[in-house]
């Protein structure tokens, strides 16, 4: 299994620190979905935020080899969630949480 930790930074927050959400006035596959598949993407970025929250993870990048674009994934978006949760997971049954 590869290691994914260091796909993510853990640094102090600073104003107008970067959000991780697509670009507002974008044009997006968002426009394209149907009220309830917007609101099932919005939800799981709700999940994403907090589970980065909890991990201490103030900025990521991630990409798509598909070319389908994973910030409108709900599943996509939620797998993500669940890393961040395992590695906070992690440290924290390892004793080393660096975020506190």
């Amino acid at each position: 299994m590869v290691d994914l930790r260091g796909l993510f930074r853990r640094r102090p927050a600073t104003a107008g620190a970067e959000d991780s959400t697509p670009a507002a006035g974008a044009p997006t596959e968002q426009d394209l979905l149907t009220p309830e598949q917007a609101a099932d993407v919005e939800q799981a970025w709700v999940e994403l935020r907090q589970a980065a929250e909890e991990a201490g993870v103030t900025a990521f990048r991630a990409c798509t080899r598909g070319g389908s674009r994973w910030e409108e994934d709900p599943a996509a978006v939620r797998a993500l969630a669940a890393a961040l949760r395992s590695f906070k997971e992690a440290d924290t049954a390892s004793g080393s949480d660096p975020a506190r």
